[in-house]
């Protein structure tokens, strides 16, 4: 299936995206320009999955810009929708996930959980903003799915280990911070097992060849899964097994 980039800057499939903005409303979402949404229409592997969002992501950044003193996770990243998502959240749409455990990492506003849930899985998304989280629930429920959530950054792991270990772990563009590749490579081995696997959308960020480098020093299988290459890699990890022994012990 082909992507195209909107000139709107969203990135949706050549067979089926539209936005609609009448009369939308979701519970539970927070005030302000957040509430002030548009629908967008995947069409993934002939599934239609439906996404509520910010109409102005600028517009959400101006109301964290007017609280007193903001913290740098404040900015809402959450807000938009980032090609690595859908890359994501397309290679996912084919793939039968019934009964498996999924966790995403940094779920932003769903999409990449809300597909995962629709192919059968149960979700945990997370991320450290209560507004994403808030607008994954408001999506899952958006389309007729039911996930988990929470609040949860990745120095911070504890609902995430409660868990462990998870079928599958999902992260789309999470190595922008250099601080999350340190995070990231001391995570991951606590959240899977040798039958676990990891996938990471990625579109080219400077962090992800170190980030791979130290995977695979610590014993870790990479293997290329898809995307576009223009824009986006899709990466599966895998632990390795520990080598057998010879013998009959």
């Amino acid at each position: 299936m082909a992507l195209y980039q909107r000139p709107v800057g969203r990135w949706c499939s050549a067979d089926g995206c539209e936005q609609r903005a009448a009369g939308l409303t979701a519970a539970g979402l927070p005030p302000g320009a957040a509430s002030d949404l548009v629908e967008e229409t995947f069409v993934l592997a002939g599934r239609a999955v439906r996404v509520l969002r910010p109409r102005d992501a600028d517009a959400v950044l101006e109301d964290v810009l007017a609280e007193e003193d903001p913290g740098d996770d404040r900015l809402p990243f959450w807000a938009e929708l980032w090609p690595s998502g859908v890359a994501l959240a397309r290679a996912l749409g084919t793939r039968r996930l019934a009964g498996r455990r999924v966790l995403e990492l940094g779920c932003g506003l769903g999409l990449v959980a809300v597909t995962a849930a629709l192919a059968g899985a149960r979700v945990l998304a997370v991320d450290r903003s209560p507004e994403a989280t808030a607008f994954a629930a408001a999506n899952a429920a958006h389309n007729g799915v039911t996930l988990q959530v929470a609040v949860c950054a990745f120095e911070e792991p504890g609902p995430l280990l409660a868990g462990a270990p998870w079928d599958l772990v999902l992260a789309a563009d999470v190595l922008y911070e250099p601080r999350n590749v340190p995070v990231l490579l001391g995570l991951l081995p606590r959240l899977v097992d040798d039958g676990g696997e990891v996938w990471l959308a990625d579109p080219g960020r400077q962090m992800l060849d170190p980030f791979l480098a130290g995977l695979a020093e610590a014993g870790w299988r990479c293997q290329r899964l898809g995307g576009d290459p223009a824009t986006v890699a899709i990466h599966r990890l895998v632990r390795r097994a520990p080598a057998r022994r010879d013998g009959h012990g």
